[in-house]
Formats: C-alpha cells, structure tokens, sequence
C-alpha cells in the first residue's frame, strides 16, 4: 500500500507544480510522470539501503533522461519536465527543519540539516547535469555514425 501511495503523491506533485509552473496542459500527465518515476527509484533505493545523497543522483538522472525524451517526443522545452519532475526530490522539508532549528537556536543540529540539503541540492544538481553530458555524448556519437 505504501508504494501506491508514494506513486500517487508524487505524481500529484510533479503534476500540480506543472500547473503552478503554467506548463502546457497537454504536458501534464507527462510532468507528473516524470517526477513520478524519479520518485519511485528513490523511494525503492532508499527502501533498499542506499543513502539518500546517491539516490538523489540517480533519481536526478532519470528525471533528466526522461525530461529529454519527453521534450523530443512532445515538442516540448525540457525545462518544463525538468522542473515539473524535480519537485519531488528537492529536500524542502530539512530545509525547513534547518531553519526551525537555527531559530530555536540549536546550532548543531541545523548544521547538520543544513549540509544535508546542500548535499541533496548538489545531488540534483549533478544528476541533471549528468544526464545532459550523456545526451550530448549520445548525440555527438550518434552523428558521426551517420556522417
């Protein structure tokens, strides 16, 4: 039942910050896909003992890939299911706990929050990256076979 519901909310979320971010209505079902699929292969890699800083990475990168895809197939800029699909990773939660705890002025453990949604920022951030120099190199590749 768990994993329905992870599945479900996060595809709300991806969705709905597609509406926010006033995608196009017939790219919604694919933003809330997007964010979705990257959700889910967190949720099971963590669920599988991996730590959260890595499985940002990998989630990114799928976010990535399948935000190239979908810009492809749909006609689509990428950024809209790069942002729409990156939602449910970003760690807004411990950012908010880092910050209530700086207040309360429990400097130790708002540090250590706060470096950890450095770290997941980061992760993002590279995933993303990452999958973008993949597609260069697929691209690069894929050209001179044909030239």
């Amino acid at each position: 039942m768990t994993i329905i519901a992870q599945l479900f909310t996060s595809f709300i979320a991806a969705a709905g910050f597609g509406i926010l971010f006033n995608a196009p209505r017939k790219a919604l079902i694919q933003c809330g896909l997007v964010g979705m699929f990257g959700w889910i292969l967190y949720f099971l890699l963590v669920q599988q003992g991996m730590d959260v800083v890595p499985a940002t990475v990998f989630a990114a990168m799928l976010v990535g890939a399948l935000s190239q895809i979908c810009a492809k197939l749909y006609k689509t800029p990428i950024i809209i299911f790069i942002v729409s699909g990156i939602i449910p990773l970003v760690p807004g939660g411990s950012a908010y706990d880092a910050m209530r705890n700086f207040v309360e002025n429990d400097y130790y453990t708002a540090v250590q929050l706060s470096a950890k949604v450095m770290l997941l920022s980061g992760g993002i951030a590279i995933g993303l990256m990452f999958s973008e120099v993949v597609n260069q190199l697929i691209r690069k590749w894929v050209w001179r076979r044909a030239g």
